[in-house]
């Protein structure tokens, strides 16, 4: 069983395997603001010149402060959840191979994410899906964030 939602999928655990090599997304747009990098830095302590202080940022080469590569990164969390599988009890983030931070993530810039299936395998209790994922940036050649995610489902 397979359904297209708006820019996702849904299938149940069997149907996974058939979804190999589909796309998932593009998500909505959205805007990286100050506040959100603000608080970033908060919660980790990175309080770092690039993202919390736009004038002195501003005399960079990035023009202006740009996201965390680690806050651009957990933005690919809800790209991840645009693949809904109905009968799975519980779905996690088992983790990430390949992080790469191609481009910045200006602050005042929109974003969006897509996934790509490359890889569907059989674990106990459930499946292993590894989502091939961009986090793209409106008017950027190079994505902010490229990394694979693997997500498991549990029946």
């Amino acid at each position: 069983m397979e359904s297209v939602a708006t820019n996702g999928l849904t299938t149940d655990l069997a149907g996974l395997s058939a979804l190999l090599g589909r796309t998932v997304g593009p998500s909505e747009w959205a805007e990286i603001n100050q506040r959100q990098v603000d608080q970033f830095a908060d919660l980790t302590d990175d309080h770092n010149f690039l993202h919390v202080d736009p004038d002195r940022a501003s005399q960079t080469s990035f023009g202006g402060t740009i996201a965390h590569g680690f806050l651009s990164l957990s933005l690919l969390a809800p790209v991840t959840q645009l693949l809904r599988v109905t009968d799975a009890a519980t779905a996690i983030n088992y983790g990430l191979d390949r992080v790469r931070f191609p481009a910045p993530l200006p602050v005042g810039r929109r974003w969006r994410g897509t996934a790509e299936i490359v890889e569907v395998t059989e674990i106990k209790g459930g499946v292993q899906v590894k989502l091939s994922a961009q986090l793209e940036v409106e008017g950027s050649e190079r994505p902010a964030v490229a990394a694979e995610c693997l997500v498991r489902y549990y029946a």
